[in-house]
């Protein structure tokens, strides 16, 4: 279990925009040993709201954007796939 000082000593020194963006990069690597296009266009989906659903005073405006481009992306990703 993470203590709340370990997270707390992460988010003081970045913001919340970049803490979500690399959790999107490692769980996108952790789903591409699956070869699954499914479980990718969930987890764009996702993390897309993720970045729309948070609140602007915590991260700049640029991952809003972002994440409205995730949303956009990931149902054609999950439609396009073959699984």
């Amino acid at each position: 279990m993470l203590s709340s000082l370990l997270i707390d000593g992460i988010l003081l020194d970045y913001d919340l925009g970049i803490v979500l963006l690399v959790g999107f990069i490692l769980t996108t690597l952790g789903a591409l040993p699956l070869k699954s296009q499914r479980l990718i266009g969930v987890n764009t989906i996702l993390f897309g709201l993720v970045f729309v659903l948070s609140p602007l005073d915590t991260l700049p405006s640029f991952y809003l954007f972002f994440g409205l481009t995730l949303i956009i992306i990931g149902p054609m990703v999950y439609v396009t796939a073959n699984d």
